[in-house]
């Protein structure tokens, strides 16, 4: 039997089906170009589109939660569609990952249109972090006891921790702050300090990712940024993409970082820009958002927890979402939670190769496990039973 595996996050979809040897990823959302009338870009398509100044997109998730079936619908058309993964829905089942805290109406309806619109044979509810803790806990069976999940992503930043393979359910803390909050700085930063920006997401969601990076000792990266001309290490010229000769924006060498657009460029000057963005995944407070970072969260949660589970979990986090490939999150984790954390315990973060995708290698272990049947609810039981079957059998 066919497994899909669809971790369906709130910026980006991983899927495939659980036998293919990586996840294709595409953007969750419907995309409009400002220079082609005549067409929306539904998911990848977006890669046809020649201009990507100005798009405009119709999310399918608002705040973390999927709000606009309309919208997930067109995207679920095109993943299961005859040009992506040809799927025949009465010899598949499909692993789905749903947001923490979900809603039981959401819920619902996704029921309906997997099991009533689409006819799969047989489906999985889970959140992502159980995906990632099993392939965590498969890699290392002399690890079985606990997982210290950290889920950092589109929307918001989770803290999941597992106790034999279980949620422990009071302890899930959430914290708000996720890649779109810091796509979203970034633009306001930029539009009020050097070029008015806040149409171009996509193009500045790019210039985070080519640039920015998370700090290891901000105050020391603060007074560099100051300085004046060679001595300012930390700046660096962004090339803007013109979408004639420039496909694509880039990053200047340090060497030819002057400040100044050569031959008609239109350029960015990155200074502190590149470190003080990432760093509300640590200070949330320092745009009015009143929570602990990341780390701070962490050590809280755990700190929460029954004392002899504690050790456990110091030596068993691991690092997923988007927001753990920005050069230095890794380190800077480890040094935070480190300096808070008793220095008896030992410690040890995971920091997966691919960490955006490591719950979709979770999901495609998992459709290979043995009672991987058993976890799942048939279109026949559905159809006998119900929504609540679903609600009673899945831990989302």
């Amino acid at each position: 039997m066919a497994v899909i595996v669809l971790d369906n996050g709130g910026g980006f979809a991983k899927v495939g089906y659980s036998t293919d040897k990586e996840p294709r990823v595409l953007p969750n959302c419907v995309t409009k170009a400002k220079n082609v009338r005549t067409r929306i870009f539904i998911g990848d398509q977006i890669d046809e589109c020649k201009d990507l100044s100005g798009l405009y997109y119709l999310l399918a998730f608002q705040k973390g939660y999927l709000t606009n079936w309309d919208i997930e619908r067109q995207v679920w058309d095109y993943i299961f569609g005859k040009d992506f993964l040809k799927v025949d829905f009465n010899e598949t089942s499909i692993i789905v990952t749903n947001p923490y805290f979900n809603f039981p109406s959401i819920q619902e309806a996704m029921n309906e249109i997997l099991y009533e619109e689409y006819q799969f044979k047989s489906v999985l509810h889970c959140n992502p972090a159980y995906l990632s803790q099993y392939k965590y806990q498969k890699e290392r069976p002399e690890k079985q006891l606990c997982t210290m999940v950290v889920d950092t992503g589109y929307s918001f930043t989770h803290l999941v921790p597992f106790f034999k393979g279980k949620k422990i359910e009071n302890s899930v803390k959430r914290i708000n702050v996720g890649g779109k909050v810091l796509t979203n700085h970034l633009k306001e930063i930029i539009s009020y300090r050097q070029l008015m920006v806040m149409d171009e997401t996509y193009v500045i969601n790019q210039v985070k990712e080519d640039v920015c990076y998370v700090s290891q000792q901000f105050n020391k990266d603060m007074e560099i940024a100051r300085l004046k001309g060679a001595a300012n290490t930390i700046a660096r010229d962004y090339v803007l993409p013109d979408y004639t000769h420039i496909k694509r924006g880039y990053v200047r060498p340090q060497e030819e970082t002057t400040g100044k657009a050569k031959d008609g460029e239109q350029i960015i000057r990155m200074s502190n820009e590149r470190f003080a963005v990432p760093e509300l995944l640590f200070h949330p407070s320092d745009v009015g958002i009143q929570e602990m970072g990341i780390a701070e969260g962490l050590v809280h949660t755990i700190n929460s927890m029954p004392e002899d589970i504690q050790p456990h979990m110091y030596n068993n986090i691991v690092l997923t979402g988007g927001n753990c490939l920005l050069p230095g999150f890794h380190e800077r984790m480890l040094s935070d939670i480190r300096s808070m954390a008793p220095d008896e315990f030992d410690m040890t973060i995971t920091n997966p190769k691919n960490p955006a995708s490591y719950p979709w290698y979770g999901g495609a272990m998992l459709a290979g496990d043995p009672g991987f049947s058993k976890l799942c609810v048939s279109r026949d039981d559905y159809e006998e039973n119900g929504h609540g079957l679903c609600m009673d059998k899945f831990d989302v």
